[in-house]
C-alpha cells in the first residue's frame, strides 16, 4: 500500500484544491491530508481563514479521494507527521518546489503543478472589488 500525504489550508474550497487532491490520490492507495490550523494559517499568511479549521476539515474529509484528515498545527512538525502517518510520498503544489526536498530521506517528494488562474487569495480579492 502506498500512502500519500499532503498539506494545505483549503480555505474557500475551489476547483484547484479538488484537482491537486485528486491528482495526489492517483499516486497511491491512501491519501492523508493535513489541514492547517487557524493559528498556523494566521502565522503563515497574516490573516485568519474565512472558513474555520473544523469547517475546512469537514469539507476535505467529505471528498471521496481523501482517506484521512488531521489538523496541521505547525510547519516544523512536517517530518513528524510524515513519519506518524507512514507516508511514502509527500505531495505539494509546485509553488513550494524544492522547499521540502529535505524530507526525501524519509519519503519521495512530488510537486504537482497548480491549476492556473485560481487561488483563494485571488477569489478573496475578486470579492473585495
Amino acid at each position: 500500500m502506498i500512502t500519500i500525504i499532503t498539506f494545505g489550508t483549503f480555505d474557500l474550497f475551489h476547483y484547484g484544491h479538488l484537482r491537486i487532491l485528486e491528482r495526489a490520490s492517483d499516486l497511491g492507495d491512501k491519501l492523508i491530508v493535513g489541514v492547517s490550523s487557524d493559528m498556523l494559517n494566521f502565522a503563515k499568511k497574516g490573516r485568519r481563514p474565512i472558513c474555520n479549521e473544523h469547517e475546512r476539515m469537514k469539507i476535505i474529509s467529505a471528498l471521496k479521494c481523501v482517506n484521512e484528515v488531521f489538523l496541521e498545527e505547525s510547519l516544523e512538525l512536517k517530518e513528524e507527521y510524515i513519519k506518524k502517518y507512514r507516508a511514502d510520498i509527500l505531495v505539494m503544489g509546485d509553488d513550494w518546489k524544492g522547499k521540502f526536498d529535505c524530507f526525501n530521506k524519509i519519503c519521495d517528494i512530488v510537486y504537482l503543478e497548480r491549476t492556473p488562474s485560481i487561488s483563494t487569495t485571488e477569489i478573496i480579492e475578486m470579492i473585495k472589488t
